[in-house]
């Protein structure tokens, strides 16, 4: 037995993402059977004892049948048009089919605005722990009646990742029209279906294909890679499977689902903040350090003090975060700056003893600090 799979099978709380392509289809809109079926395996594992989050794509395609389109729109207004008539048809038939097993549901429309801000993110985590607390099974969705390009979270996958560790899920298992992982396009002879991952080089030798990125949804494999990397790093166990199997796939026996490819939780679960900081936090700016100063924030993990900056750039204020960057350009850490950019150009490069008194504060102090 998979020790993963066993830990998918017994998450006490688990959320679960669903595809546009996988609930609707361009000629007829939602498709009743798809809906139910999966409605009846999420109510199976919430009677069994589980506690479960449900992340629904599918408004956007839910209303273009309504609106007379053929094919996904690709200007904002017509998306956002489709959306605003699909959230309610998406809501409605939620609700009917899940009254079916008698379980209440709530909808939850988020925004990357609700992800990038912390008060926004704390919010979110109070309402989807009381709505669970409540006995209800929360529908989340990005709130694509009002997203615009710059303030989208850009994907589901994405955001099942974040709402996985919102709740604290045990679990996340990504349904998709694809039935796994493949170490090439599945298309094609010879792919190896991958039934664990157990490390992020397990996925060094895979092509990603994007077979499942068709007229209805915006993602695809790759999308799913990176969900998936971003939860099992936080220490959370991911299952990939296909929406046509999703009973076996919310199998919750003690050797758990047998379908699909595992990822191993390969990381520690990280605090609320931190995972916030590295995954969803809106980077305002970036300051450069010098060799001596990542040393002491990567390998000592200490604060970063004014003299190891050489360099700003970016127009943010005291509160905002900013990535650090080592002396070869790379990326090495991201942390919440404790200064504004203007005040900035007079303290770097200095000691504490060369700073006025009120100035003798960290640039960014190790709590405030995620290592990337």
């Amino acid at each position: 037995m998979s020790e993963t799979r066993g830990q998918i099978g017994a998450a006490r709380r688990i959320v679960v993402k669903v595809g546009s392509s996988s609930l609707t289809s361009l000629a007829g809109g939602l498709d009743p059977d798809r809906l139910h079926r999966l409605v009846d395996a999420l109510a199976g594992r919430r009677a069994a004892g589980s506690q479960v989050v449900l992340v629904s794509s599918g408004a956007i395609a839910a209303g273009l049948a309504p609106l007379g389109l053929v094919k996904r729109p690709r200007d904002l207004a017509t998306q956002q048009a489709a959306a605003s008539v699909g959230q309610l048809l998406l809501a409605h038939a939620y609700s009917a089919s899940f009254l079916r097993h008698e379980q209440r549901i709530g909808q939850v429309l988020l925004t990357a605005d609700d992800m990038i801000r912390r008060s926004h993110y704390r919010n979110a985590q109070r309402t989807l722990e009381r709505l669970l607390g409540l006995g209800v099974l929360p529908v989340v969705n990005e709130n694509d009646t009002v997203a615009t390009d710059e303030i989208r979270v850009g994907d589901n996958d994405r955001l099942a990742a974040l709402v996985a560790h919102i709740v604290g899920a045990d679990a996340l298992v990504l349904l998709s029209d694809v039935d796994g992982l493949y170490d090439g396009d599945p298309r094609k002879p010879g792919s190896r279906l991958l039934a664990e991952v157990g490390a992020p080089s397990d996925l060094d030798a895979v092509t990603v294909a994007r077979p499942g990125q068709g007229a209805l949804g915006t993602g695809g494999m790759s999308t799913k890679i990176t969900a998936a990397a971003m939860a099992s790093a936080s220490g959370i166990p991911v299952l990939l499977a296909s929406a046509e199997d999703v009973a076996q796939a919310l199998d919750g026996g003690p050797e758990g689902p047998k379908v699909g490819t595992a990822f191993r939780a390969s990381g520690r679960r990280m605090s609320a903040r931190r995972f916030w900081l590295r995954h969803a936090a809106d980077v305002r700016g970036r300051l450069d350090l010098d060799a001596g100063a990542v040393a002491a924030v990567v390998d000592r993990r200490r604060s970063l003090l004014a003299a190891g900056v050489h360099g700003i750039d970016g127009d943010f204020v005291s509160g905002d975060v900013v990535d650090l960057v080592g002396p070869h350009g790379v990326v090495v850490a991201r942390g919440v700056v404790n200064y504004d950019s203007a005040e900035l150009p007079a303290v770097i490069g200095k000691r504490s003893t060369e700073l006025p008194p009120d100035h003798r504060r960290e640039i960014v102090h190790a709590d405030d600090l995620v290592l990337l």
